[in-house]
């Protein structure tokens, strides 16, 4: 029964074959995982997941996987890996995205590039291949990507766009559905090199305009916590991360005032710097 009225919904969008846009279900706690993408001093691996300009000030070769229990139901559960390789041409990544369960679920690979045109400007580009499957009723594909740019107006702020998707496409070759296009601006404001503040408008298609919000303060070099809030739903997001030689933790989580809360977790490994 549980399952039912998790997929009901979901069957109704994704089977009325209608012009309307696909939106994509993100974590909720997203805005907690790419918080540093306007930072200079907070970037971490998942920086590029949120806006891929944020790759080129990645120093060294990382990797991070992240979980989340969407509203405690493990059908709603998510997940994410990201990866970065800086190279003397530019630095790559790779992000993987699941969500769903086994009579639904969503799939996302991106392939992303970024790199700096001088001190003051960051460029990058990613190529995504989305699906979703639902078990005897057919699955829908497509390929799309996403461009930002991040301009570093002084050492302490940061400005920067981000566009996904901006000339659609279908979902499958006979599916009248299609992804919707985001467009996206954010500011990020070093205040200190511990402390870190950052806000961003984003603007889903057939969607109000949304405002994400968030901080972070490191107590010290391996603790910090990170706080925020998601205007859209009226929900907020915090966590506190640990940091241990070339491993952090970190334990987040979002509260929905009507859906309540989805704990997640994250693991980043940082490997050898970049030459």
């Amino acid at each position: 029964m549980r399952k039912f009225f998790i997929l009901a919904p979901i069957l109704i969008c994704v089977l009325a074959q209608s012009s309307f846009s696909q939106s994509l279900r993100y974590t909720v706690s997203m805005p907690y995982v790419s918080l540093g993408a306007y930072s200079q001093k907070q970037n971490d691996v998942f920086s590029f997941t949120n806006n891929q300009a944020a790759l080129a000030q990645q120093k060294n070769t990382a990797a991070g996987i992240y979980g989340e229990r969407r509203f405690l139901l493990e059908d709603n559960s998510s997940y994410a890996l990201a990866a970065a390789f800086p190279t003397k041409l530019g630095n790559l990544g790779v992000k993987v995205n699941y969500a769903g369960f086994t009579n639904f679920n969503e799939n996302a690979v991106g392939l992303a590039y970024a790199r700096n045109l001088g001190k003051k400007l960051d460029i990058g580009v990613q190529f995504n291949y989305y699906s979703y499957r639902i078990p005897s009723y057919g699955n829908a594909s497509s390929v799309n990507f996403e461009i930002g740019a991040i301009v570093h107006l002084s050492e302490k702020i940061n400005a920067g766009i981000h566009v996904y998707n901006p000339v659609g496409g279908k979902l499958g070759k006979f599916s009248g559905e299609k992804l919707a296009s985001v467009y996206k601006f954010g500011l990020g404001y070093d205040a200190s090199e511990n402390f870190f503040v950052s806000v961003e408008t984003i603007k889903e298609e057939d969607k109000p305009l949304n405002v994400t919000g968030g901080i972070q303060y490191q107590f010290e070099k391996q603790f910090f916590v990170r706080a925020g809030f998601v205007s859209e739903t009226g929900s907020g997001f915090g966590g506190v991360g640990v940091s241990w030689k070339n491993i952090r933790l970190d334990i987040s989580g979002n509260y929905h005032p009507q859906l309540g809360f989805s704990p997640g977790v994250s693991l980043i490994a940082n490997f050898k710097g970049k030459k």
